[in-house]
């Protein structure tokens, strides 16, 4: 897939860090963002998009991936389309696998029609921590952790990190997968 992401991201063969939140100056309500360590906004997403689908965006405003719920929102099923989803040029399906109160699990399977063959990527983790890893085979290619501070007792759950490790490219593939982990889930306090 095509990222518009700077090109200086492949370069580095340290993981990548982006802050997400839904709390910024000029952000309108409703939407996610998420931003590089100098507070520069790279991805976003409108989660007031119709059909229960959700838009990614980059920083300039132009439409990667179009996440739209399959089937039963409850149900888990994603499809996730190229763009603002207008061609049906379908990328990956995301199937969830577990649900419970303290695990959820899902199998993202890349491709067109037919990509329900094997399992690409695993998602797993607990969305009322923030936490959640992506696997491709044994290897994290990346995962979110909340933002711990020295000297306080209690971490506000309202922003959190995503780190990209390196040998992955493909970050609005992840950004778009953490974006479905945390759908419905109340990401401000």
């Amino acid at each position: 897939m095509a990222s518009s992401a700077p090109a200086y991201f492949a370069d580095f063969k340290i993981p990548v860090d982006l802050f997400i939140s839904k709390k910024h100056p000029g952000l309108p309500r409703g939407n996610l963002l998420f931003a590089d360590c100098s507070g520069n906004i790279m991805y976003g997403v409108d989660l007031r998009s119709p059909k229960h689908g959700r838009v990614l965006i980059d920083a300039a405003g132009k439409a990667l991936i179009t996440m739209r719920c399959s089937h039963w929102i409850l149900s888990g099923s994603w499809q996730c389309f190229r763009g603002d989803g207008t061609g049906e040029d379908l990328i990956f399906k995301v199937e969830r696998t577990l649900n419970t109160l303290s695990r959820t699990e899902f199998d993202i399977f890349l491709g067109g029609e037919n990509c329900q063959d094997s399992t690409d990527f695993k998602m797993k983790g607990c969305p009322f921590q923030r936490s959640c890893t992506i696997y491709k085979g044994n290897s994290i290619v990346a995962q979110t952790s909340l933002m711990y501070k020295l000297g306080k007792p209690f971490v506000g759950r309202c922003r959190f990190r995503l780190t990209i490790f390196p040998g992955f490219d493909d970050h609005p593939l992840v950004v778009a997968l953490i974006v479905i982990f945390f759908n419905g889930r109340r990401l401000s306090i």
